[in-house]
């Protein structure tokens, strides 16, 4: 035990990392417990002291709300002395241990800062209860023997280095007092696009370029700039996180998109890139070039010869190395090493064969703001995958660049680089999160931006003096220390473009009410009126529709009113909105029956005029936020109103509905009163005179129940003995002869109520949307269509709304979540519409896609129609055509099409190609019969190349792909290249890049690989000293390794 507590320090080194802050307190304290089985459910240990405060250990020895556990906290028991605000910074362990043998035991430790909402923190799952009394493998003792045990909780109390207690940042935490700033709220992975924001945004010189582009007439989810202006704007003046969807959306992506995560530096050479252009031409057209681009250049040197090959090129940012380097100068002495290039590594020079040769890249010049990528990741060969490189890698806050410059280079200017800020990058290549350290002011502090969540951090933190950061820096970003004021100069309000004020001005003032709106509910009643002339122009169950979307609902009038207004009052505000005198109206409370209708039920009488309309809601409604209402107008005879007497109990409030077989509708037309104990028989003149049938007219009488029971009347019983009540519905109909049901079926009407009402439940909305955008702009819109229609009953109901041949309508599903495109539905399907969704039906309308054709569409299913994207000499698609053909034809009637389309040459050679997951799955021969040709393969064609037309002896065609880092990560359109015998890679680079019809900056961010065709083996990356057809080339491909961003380019 001596030799326990004398070691105390030394244990507690042992149980608790080091956080790298200053301890101010440390101190130990060892409950000793004795009779473990007698204990509480929940007890306190004795008290002790530290940083001041009093604390002590809370136990579960049962488990805190889980018996099968042991849950242990350190508690502050100083909480009634605590002061308001009261907080304190804590590093703990808590350790169980047996006091014969002290080193059966068993820890676990954390940090926490204690205050008045959080005053305890441990551990609920401490330890299984069944391993307390059972000694494990290592040992062969018991935690816990004959009900003894210690625990001892080692408690450092650390100074906060920022001034800022550590926070949950649930209770009351606000970035904007506490630092100046806000964060920007991750939508799913979007950190990596945060930290690059934020970044940017803290370059204020970057920021006023953004501002002067021109994007007044914008709008936000379709202009890029315009949404990185408003996410700047906001980040400038909001007192919340920032949202970036506008800017997601503009770059054409949906919320799926959102939960892909990118490489920061690739997104940020895209971004970057795309604002360039954007730029040029504008105020700011040299803005990024100023700000980002040096200039290196990269030279080869013949050891034997006279021979000596170098080129300078712009770069954006510096790729280094981690592995096997500890310090940013080892890397960076590393990337300007020179190499030697000999024996089967020598380069093969125009003039001289194949030489020894040493290589390697120096610096011109600097730019204003550097940015080092740290190589943190890198393909293990063994493993067969990506890994991380999880070495400590060490940067200075500041560092002098001139002792990797050219000795031919500019140096009238000083070249010490302040470090500005570090991208972390913490967990594995696909699942990982960025967060971001920034310095925005020359004097200034440090904070750590992690997305919503922004806190000051100290020098130490920044230069991973700790555990956590020291395995995650992945970007650094330096700013000359000589144009630090011109790249951090103030924003001044004449920076800010107007329109984005006054635009965003006038948002926050929309939501400001909305928002008022939303708190509405906790001053004021939302009421629903149903009027009687809403009841008499809806068709389908109960009186109206509130809330079933599978339904069109009905537009039912609203109305709000203070909760402490009284009934008199509101039946006043009613009388008025609807303009009848107050006198003639009654309301009538809409209650939910068991059987799940809705009906009006309860009438509130005068008695409560002077009732609170929430008393109102609470006594008659306690379970429904609002209050439905019939509104019952009474008719005037001879200027006198007649409504039943309020005491009466005789008269039944009943609403009428007429259903015509000729016009195939059931409509309500009225409601009345009748007596509870007359025959349901003497209703029958009163309808046929509402109807203005002859008196005696022959009428079929039903009670709609609910849906699925419409039940006949009996006309010799009463309405008390038929069971009739306030609010309940009867629908009446002609009685029919058998030859009008005859002529009726023949027709394919319904001749009868129930059928009817079964009809309307066979009712189903559908939402119908163009499939292709085009400049027909042919319109979105729904119908109510029946589940048991077939295929040519759905095209003839939209052909009507459309105006247009119902032979020449498409229709294709859609997924019920995403919303993408399906499946084409076949003309000749026997399914009902029903089966032809093969879905669950959501609340609300099903999505089905159209296609208005210019081909009936028996045609257009006995033929086979493609796309065919045409391709220019620069593999890009410069035209579309459309292949439209009997399926027994073949690819040379394809041919024939796209040389008259295209007016060639009548004997060209075309090739035509499928792709499928950005690779060729199949070049088509002239002979092949289109009914070969799978329909999810986007075809492409074009003119075959002269030099594969011109093909040497020794030459080879082989397929080029486009692919991000993995080669299963593909894009692009794939296409076939020769590999000329004996041709220098260099020159190998130059038909490339003028078959890609790229740019020199462009092509070269482009690394080539050879990968295998069919392994999944490391990509075999070519260095330019090589003659690619020395590699004997086989089933291979040719991978182009390089980033784009699809969506993006669409925006653009």
């Amino acid at each position: 035990m001596t030799h326990f507590i004398a070691d105390s320090q030394t244990i507690a080194n042992d149980l608790m990392p080091n956080l790298g802050y200053e301890i101010e307190d440390f101190q130990y304290h060892t409950w000793r417990i004795t009779s473990w089985g007698n204990l509480e459910k929940r007890i306190t240990g004795p008290e002790f002291e530290a940083g001041g405060w009093k604390w002590h250990i809370l136990l579960f020895p049962f488990g805190n709300n889980n018996s099968n556990v042991v849950s242990i906290y350190l508690d502050f028991a100083d909480l009634k002395d605590a002061p308001t605000g009261w907080h304190s910074c804590v590093q703990f362990a808590l350790l169980l241990w047996n006091p014969e043998d002290p080193t059966s035991s068993i820890y676990h430790n954390a940090h926490h800062c204690f205050n008045a909402e959080e005053p305890d923190w441990g551990f609920t799952r401490f330890c299984n209860q069944h391993k307390l009394f059972t000694p494990s493998e290592e040992h062969t003792r018991s935690l816990i023997e004959n009900g003894c045990c210690n625990i001892t909780a080692f408690v450092r109390i650390l100074k906060e280095p920022t001034g800022l207690p550590w926070h949950n940042f649930v209770i009351d935490y606000d970035s904007r007092i506490v630092t100046g700033y806000v964060g920007l709220i991750n939508q799913g992975a979007t950190d990596y696009m945060n930290v690059e924001l934020q970044l940017l945004y803290s370059i204020k010189y970057f920021r006023k370029a953004i501002y002067q582009i021109l994007t007044e007439d914008d709008e936000p989810i379709k202009s890029i700039p315009l949404a990185m202006q408003r996410i700047f704007y906001q980040l400038q003046v909001s007192n919340t996180s920032v949202e970036t969807t506008e800017l997601t959306k503009s770059f054409g992506w949906d919320s799926s998109n959102c939960y892909v995560q990118h490489d920061v530096q690739e997104f940020d050479r895209v971004l970057l890139d795309y604002l360039e252009n954007k730029m040029k031409n504008k105020n700011a057209d040299d803005t990024i070039p100023r700000l980002f681009a040096g200039k290196m250049k990269s030279y080869i040197r013949c050891v034997n010869v006279n021979y000596e090959y170098s080129y300078t090129e712009d770069y954006y940012d510096i790729l280094l190395e981690v592995k096997g380097y500890k310090t940013l100068n080892d890397s960076f002495m590393n990337y300007i090493l020179e190499k030697s290039c000999e024996g089967i590594n020598k380069y093969q020079t125009e003039n001289y064969g194949l030489q020894d040769v040493k290589k390697s890249v120096i610096f011109e010049s600097f730019p204003p703001v550097l940015r080092i990528q740290l190589k943190r990741f890198e393909y293990d060969l063994q493993g067969n995958t990506i890994v991380k490189i999880n070495d400590r890698f060490e940067y200075p806050l500041e560092i002098d660049l001139q002792r990797y410059l050219s000795p031919d280079s500019d140096r009238s200017k000083p070249h010490n680089y302040l470090l500005h800020g570090v991208i972390f990058h913490s967990g594995y290549l696909h699942e990982g999160s960025y967060y971001v350290f920034i310095k925005p002011e020359k004097n200034g502090k440090w904070f750590k931006f992690d997305d919503d969540r922004i806190i000051p951090v100290n020098d130490k933190e920044v230069l991973e003096d700790n555990a956590i950061n020291s395995i995650n820096a992945y970007m650094l970003i330096y700013i000359r220390e000589s144009d630090i004021d011109f790249v951090l100069s103030p924003i001044l309000a004449g920076d800010i473009p107007k329109h984005l004020q006054r635009r965003l001005d006038e948002e926050k003032a929309l939501y400001e009410q909305r928002k008022k709106e939303t708190e509405e509910p906790y001053l004021y009643l939302s009421t629903k009126i149903v009027t009687p002339d809403i009841f008499e122009h809806y068709q389908g169950f109960d009186l109206v529709n509130f809330k079933e979307r599978q339904y069109p609902l009905s537009e039912i009038p609203q109305v709000k009113v203070l909760k402490t207004e009284t009934y008199e009052a509101f039946k006043a505000m009613v009388a008025h909105k609807f303009d009848i005198p107050v006198e003639q109206i009654r309301l009538w409370i809409f209650i939910k029956r068991q059987n799940r209708t809705i009906r009006p039920d309860t009438l509130i009488f005068d008695s409560f005029l002077g009732e609170k309309m929430e008393k109102i809601r609470r006594k008659m409604v306690p379970r429904c936020n609002e209050l439905k209402l019939f509104l019952e107008v009474a008719k005037t005879t001879n200027g006198k109103i007649w409504f039943p007497p309020a005491e009466s109990s005789f008269h039944i409030l009943v609403f009428i509905k007429y259903f015509n077989p000729d016009t195939q509708s059931l409509k309500g037309i009225c409601h009345l009163y009748v007596q509870r104990f007359d025959q349901v028989s003497k209703i029958i003149p009163i309808l046929c005179e509402k109807k203005e049938f002859p008196p005696n007219t022959p009428l079929k009488i039903y009670e709609e129940i609910k849906p699925d029971m419409i039940e006949e009347m009996n006309l010799i019983i009463t309405f008390q003995q038929s069971e009739i009540q306030n609010g309940d519905i009867i629908c009446f109909q002609k009685a029919l002869t058998e030859d009008e049901i005859q002529e009726h079926n023949s027709a394919g009407r319904i001749h009868d109520i129930p059928t009817f009402y079964e009809s309307l439940s066979m009712r189903i909305i559908i939402k119908f949307k163009p499939k292709y955008i085009d400049k027909r702009q042919n319109p979105e819109f729904m119908l109510v269509l029946n589940k048991k229609y077939t295929y040519d009953d759905v095209a003839k109901h939209v052909a009507i709304f459309l105006r247009t041949d119902p032979l020449k309508l498409r229709f294709t599903t859609a997924y019920q979540t995403s919303g993408a495109n399906k499946a084409v539905i076949k003309r000749t399907t026997t399914q009902t519409l029903s089966e032809m969704l093969q879905t669950i039906y959501p609340p609300g309308s099903v999505l089905l896609y159209y296609e208005m054709l210019d081909i009936n569409i028996v045609e257009l299913e006995t033929n086979k129609f493609f796309k065919v994207y045409w391709l220019g000499t620069t593999v890009k698609e410069e035209d579309v055509i459309d292949i439209f053909l009997p399926k027994t034809a073949i690819v040379n009637q394809i041919f024939q099409i796209i040389v008259k389309k295209l007016a060639l040459k009548h004997n060209s050679r075309i090739r035509l190609y499928g792709v499928l997951q950005y690779k060729i799955q199949k070049e088509y021969d002239i002979n092949d019969s289109i009914d070969e040709i799978q329909e999810n393969v986007t075809l492409y064609a074009e003119e075959i190349p002269q030099d594969e037309i011109d093909l040497g002896a020794n030459d080879k065609v082989i397929q080029v792909y486009h692919f991000i880092k993995d080669p299963l990560c593909t894009h692009g359109i794939p296409f076939k290249f020769v590999i000329k015998a004996g041709e220098p890679f260099a020159t190998t680079k130059l038909r490339l890049k003028l078959r890609l019809g790229m740019n020199a900056k462009d092509f070269s961010k482009v690394k080539i690989a050879i990968v295998q065709a069919l392994s999944y083996a490391k990509p075999q990356y070519i260095n330019n000293d090589v003659i690619l057809s020395d590699y004997g080339l086989t089933d291979e491909f040719l991978g182009l390794d390089h980033f784009v961003f699809h969506k993006l380019e669409i925006a653009v």
